[in-house]
């Protein structure tokens, strides 16, 4: 069970992150990356943010890339939130096949 301080502290991280990627957005062509949820460990030290890109067919290569520049996310994030938080947690990204996982379900059941 997640406690009020991670909930919060994901929250806080889910909202940063989400406009870190809407500035670095801009660059990327025809790709938008939404961050859908994260999630704190209980000691605060890792967070695992769910990612959506779309079109789909780039959520690896985008998430493989995210995962090779975490450093550079990390910092900015602890830049925007150093007055908030002490530490700022490692993050590790993942895909968010939800919305494919639905689409498919809609797809068979026509």
């Amino acid at each position: 069970m997640e406690s009020t301080r991670q909930s919060k502290i994901a929250r806080l991280i889910q909202k940063e992150l989400s406009e870190i990627f809407l500035v670095q957005a801009k660059s990327m062509n025809g790709v938008l990356v939404s961050v859908t949820a994260a999630r704190v460990s209980p000691d605060l030290s890792i967070a695992r943010v769910n990612i959506s890109v779309f079109p789909s067919e780039r959520g690896d290569e985008i998430v493989r890339n995210l995962n090779n520049n975490v450093r550079s996310i990390r910092y900015e994030l602890g830049n925007r939130l150093r007055h908030q938080l002490r530490i700022i947690p490692e993050l590790k990204f993942f895909i968010d096949d939800s919305l494919d996982y639905l689409e498919r379900i809609d797809e068979l059941l026509k």
